[in-house]
Formats: structure tokens, C-alpha cells, sequence
């Protein structure tokens, strides 16, 4: 399952970077989703995406972690949706209104799109935009809690 994900990530420099990524982030991230092949398609994608927005992979795994704690379907009391919360609005903006919310490769084309946006507003700080993609601007409590997740879970080691 392993090979099979190495060799259909295409984000990566070669293979061997495919593979070493791959086996950390799906050991870390492994009590959360249990069933292999979910989760390496989820890491596969995730750092296809956040490679395709200029972002730390680590950094949306983070984002990630505390915005759903990797419940694709959860929705927020505010109405945001999915892996990264998202919310509707954005459909009009960056997408179609027919997009799915739900789905993981559409959630993670606009999550990572409407962070490497605000980081670019905030000109590269990257706290303030953390705070902007949360609504909290002004506030260090959201980026806090993102630095802590990517200290502590998902920074390479």
C-alpha cells in the first residue's frame, strides 16, 4: 500500500522523499485513521496541495488537526465545513457552488488556496494570516494553537 502511494504522489522530488514522508506522517497520524489506504490517499493529497498553494505540508496538517481533528464531515456552529473548514461562502468566490465541501480534494484546494492568500495579504506573517483564515484577526489564540500541533505532531523529527 506504501509502494502503491509512493509511486501516485506526484508532488514529491523522487520517490525516496515520497516514501519517508509517507511512512512518518501515517505513523503520526495513524490513531486518528485507522484504515491505511484512506489515510496515505489523505497524506497524498495533502501534500499535493499545500505544495501546489507554497505551503509546509506540515503546516496544513496542523491547520487541519485543529480545525477537525481529520473529521472530513464536521461542521462548525458557524457553518464551516470539512477537513478545513470551510466555510459556503468561499464557493463563490473561489469555486462553483455546486463544489462539495465534503469532498477531501475540493476541502483541501480551497483551504490551502484561502491560507497561501491570507499569508500573502498578511506579507508572509504567518500568524496573522493563520488568524485571518480563522476569523480571529488580531488575536494570537488560533495561530498559537496551530504552532503547538506543528511543534509538537507534526514537525519532522
Amino acid at each position: 500500500m506504501v509502494r502503491e502511494a509512493v509511486f501516485s504522489a506526484d508532488s514529491f522530488g523522487d520517490h525516496y522523499d515520497a516514501q519517508v514522508w509517507l511512512v512518518d506522517m501515517s505513523l503520526r497520524l495513524k490513531r486518528r485513521i485507522p484504515d491505511d489506504r484512506e489515510r496515505l490517499d489523505l497524506l497524498r493529497q495533502i501534500h499535493y496541495e499545500a505544495t501546489r498553494a507554497r505551503l509546509a505540508p506540515e503546516l496544513v496538517l496542523a491547520v487541519i488537526d485543529v480545525e477537525s481533528n481529520f473529521d472530513r464531515f464536521a461542521i462548525s456552529h458557524a457553518g464551516a465545513r470539512g477537513l478545513m473548514q470551510i466555510m459556503p461562502f468561499w464557493l463563490d468566490e473561489i469555486g462553483r457552488p455546486s463544489d462539495n465541501l465534503f469532498h477531501v480534494s475540493t476541502n483541501l484546494r480551497f483551504g490551502c488556496t484561502i491560507l497561501r492568500l491570507y499569508i500573502d495579504r498578511e506579507r508572509g506573517d504567518l500568524a496573522k494570516g493563520l488568524a485571518r483564515y480563522n476569523g480571529s484577526v488580531g488575536r494570537r489564540i488560533y495561530p498559537d494553537k496551530v504552532f503547538k500541533k506543528l511543534r509538537s505532531r507534526w514537525y519532522q523529527r
